[in-house]
């Protein structure tokens, strides 16, 4: 089982690991956040869930997303081996938030494995919580392949898309600003926040608001060039859809896609200078579309892969040969 959120873009991500894993014969039992907001009382109907679960089921191990609150819950609901994936802002907050840092070492030290979604957030686990040295495997949540595949490139203007939050960190109004600048083209953002009405009313940009994961693929093929120039990205999960889409994209060296984003399938750019951005905008918009590189890249990070090598995690970490019934 895993404690971890449901109802969100994180919740696909998760689901479609799971699904691989079940796939490959392994029985899961949940214990889940289904909302964003709560507050503690989240965690205490976590809490409470896990428990309940736990009796119920008895797993092998515990797979929990997210070092506190769900690896936390994990840890006090099941005397189970606890296997634990940091995301991005678990690893932020510590430090950051009151208690966060206490909670997260007792999670690191209970946990009988850890995973991080890049080598980047692997570095500053370690430097924020020295307990995880040593005790870090690298593993993203994976891309599959066969919902997001390469698609002609649209016709018309070059099209920019921009997945994701519209808030400081995405650095989404240095990005409209350097599009601006670049004079042609459109440029979509898919998703809300409070930057929003910074953003609208622009010419040539656009807002669709959030929409279903489903619609994403859809979104990617009538894009030309996706962007993602955040001011940090722990990994960069639309970026990773994006390259599996054959789509080039422009990404930030902070953080995470350095580390998947390939020459000539993509630009990095320094996400705290406007003409950075600006150059990537343009030298993105004259590499291939659908672009080979790009979806090279991506098959790397294949969800069934991914699957294989948690899955050894997992086993690992139940102390038990391969069993059909590692949970």
């Amino acid at each position: 089982m895993y404690p971890g959120p449901g109802a969100s873009d994180f919740g696909v991500f998760v689901a479609q690991l799971e699904a691989a894993l079940a796939n490959r014969g392994h029985v899961f039992e949940r214990a889940v956040i289904d909302r964003r907001h709560g507050g503690r009382a989240r965690s205490v109907r976590l809490l409470r869930d896990a428990r309940s679960a736990s009796r119920r089921f008895r797993p092998d191990v515990v797979y929990a997303h997210f070092l506190v609150p769900a690896g936390l819950v994990g840890a006090l609901a099941s005397r189970a081996p606890l296997v634990v994936t940091a995301h991005g802002q678990d690893v932020a907050n510590v430090g950051e938030r009151l208690g966060i840092a206490s909670a997260t070492r007792y999670v690191i030290r209970r946990a009988a494995a850890v995973v991080a979604v890049s080598d980047w957030l692997r570095r500053l686990l370690e430097e924020r919580v020295p307990e995880a040295r040593g005790k870090v495997d690298v593993v993203d949540s994976g891309v599959d392949l066969e919902r997001f595949r390469p698609a002609p490139a649209p016709n018309g203007p070059t099209a920019f898309l921009c997945l994701g939050s519209l808030t400081p960190r995405k650095n989404v109004l240095r990005l409209a600003s350097a599009f601006e600048r670049l004079g042609e083209g459109t440029l979509t953002f898919v998703g809300d926040g409070p930057l929003r009405a910074q953003l609208e009313g622009r010419p040539r940009i656009a807002i669709t608001g959030p929409l279903p994961h489903d619609e994403i693929p859809r979104r990617l093929e009538e894009a030309r060039v996706v962007c993602g120039p955040s001011l940090v990205e722990p990994f960069g999960q639309a970026l990773l859809e994006a390259l599996a889409a054959g789509r080039p994209v422009v990404a930030t060296r902070e953080g995470g896609p350095p580390e998947f984003v390939p020459e000539g399938g993509g630009v990095l750019v320094d996400p705290h200078d406007e003409d950075s951005i600006l150059d990537g905008l343009r030298r993105a918009a004259e590499l291939p579309c659908p672009n080979e590189t790009a979806r090279s890249a991506a098959a790397e990070h294949d969800v069934r892969r991914q699957a294989e090598r948690i899955e050894a995690i997992l086993e690992r970490a139940a102390g038990a040969a391969p069993s059909s019934r590692t949970r």
